[in-house]
């Protein structure tokens, strides 16, 4: 099976291992969320906060760029190959959306 089907019909067949290391990171980052979430409930100073919230914000950074070299790898390189620069304008309108 080659990357091309595993990312038709908008969705995409990961390995056993990339779901598990995806998961861990998401488990991670809503542990730090949760954590955030009682700081706020115990009166936390501000700028004590301000300091977790960027570390989940550079969390979910390093989730997007992990999962975007993976479909920068799979999808769009298979869609190229294939002839399909659609792929193309997909991943170019999807760095435009997460590069605001």
């Amino acid at each position: 099976m080659n990357g091309t089907e595993n990312c038709c019909a908008r969705s995409k067949k990961r390995s056993e291992q990339e779901v598990k290391q995806l998961l861990n990171r998401l488990n991670r980052i809503e542990g730090q969320v949760r954590g955030i979430k009682g700081m706020v409930e115990r009166d936390a100073y501000c700028p004590d906060i301000v300091v977790q919230v960027a570390a989940v914000n550079a969390a979910l950074n390093a989730f997007n760029r992990e999962l975007l070299a993976a479909h920068i790898r799979t999808c769009v390189a298979d869609g190229v190959r294939n002839g399909d620069n659609e792929k193309i304008d997909e991943l170019v309108a999807l760095l435009q959306k997460t590069m605001k």
